[in-house]
């Protein structure tokens, strides 16, 4: 068997598209839609990831706004700044990249930001409203996943998935995702015992633990749909330095149904829900303040 390719990079291109006619439509009605994104420090993966979104943001007229602040920003700085954000209405999204440097409280950081701005889907009032079945922003990543699963036509009704790591950035809201549309879902982690037998128990299997080439053929149940969503550097050998996931493409493309590449897979799905989020989030401004003459 050799798997189906689920091209994350095609899907992206046709969702962009979509969120340019959007912003195109705003615009024009007199709302530009905008997205502020705030990097601290000098991380070289977290600047490639600023650049793919601020350019994907001006490829979708989406105005951007980058912030790069440097490492020593204090805590204080960085939550004034997000207070400025918050009270500005040109700008309908907040990101901050991270990880922040370790004088930040990454938490504090993102409870700053205000819920109707929250693109990420991190606030806590945005987790527990997806926990509940009725989100404001679903965090980008899973989004992504969700979407390129609907795209393959993958029923996950009655399905066995499994999650394996437990991220509130990709883990948990993934898990959340596939049981709103009838999956039974298991959530492994670092802890779990024997993660093999649980691996091959599922139907669809999303792996988010950061960890290169963990889930290999053996853990595969023969036709399952794999979603890789790692991103890692091999660490030796002749491919040393090269992207690759958290799943053994080689070995397990062998076995599975479906699965995503690394790159081209979710990667691109992410910044693609961003421009998503961020066009949700400039429309109900602007139908805010297209109804607000009419309660005067």
């Amino acid at each position: 068997m050799t798997a189906k390719i689920l091209d994350g990079a095609a899907l992206a291109r046709t969702i962009r598209g979509e969120c340019a006619l959007r912003a195109a439509a705003l615009t024009k009605a007199g709302t530009q839609p905008g997205l502020a994104v705030i990097l601290v420090g000098e991380s070289p993966a977290s600047a490639i990831y600023v650049r793919n979104k601020v350019k994907a943001c001006a490829e979708a007229g989406v105005r951007s706004i980058l912030d790069h602040l440097p490492t020593e920003t204090t805590e204080a700085a960085l939550l004034a700044r997000i207070d400025e954000l918050n009270a500005d209405p040109g700008v309908h999204g907040i990101l901050v990249q991270l990880p922040l440097p370790p004088q930040i409280d990454e938490r504090r950081v993102i409870e700053r930001v205000s819920p109707d701005k929250d693109v990420d889907g991190f606030h806590v009032g945005n987790a527990g409203a997806l926990m509940t079945g009725a989100p404001r922003f679903v965090p980008c990543t899973p989004y992504g996943v969700m979407k390129l699963l609907e795209h393959a036509g993958v029923e996950l009704a009655g399905a066995e998935a499994v999650v394996v790591g437990r991220s509130n950035i990709v883990g948990k809201p993934q898990a959340m995702l596939l049981l709103q549309r009838h999956a039974t879902v298991t959530i492994c982690h670092s802890r779990t015992r024997d993660l093999a037998e649980h691996c091959r128990r599922a139907d669809v299997l999303v792996a988010a633990v950061g960890k290169a080439r963990m889930i290999t053929a053996d853990m595969v149940k023969p036709g399952a749909v794999v979603i890789d969503v790692g991103m890692n550097r091999i660490p030796d050998g002749p491919n040393a330095g090269k992207l690759c996931g958290d799943v053994d493409f080689d070995g397990v493309s062998q076995v599975a149904g479906a699965i995503t590449p690394v790159p081209g897979g979710v990667g691109p799905m992410t910044i693609a829900m961003l421009l998503v989020n961020t066009l949700e989030a400039a429309e109900r401004a602007n139908a805010a303040q297209q109804a607000a003459p009419a309660k005067a």
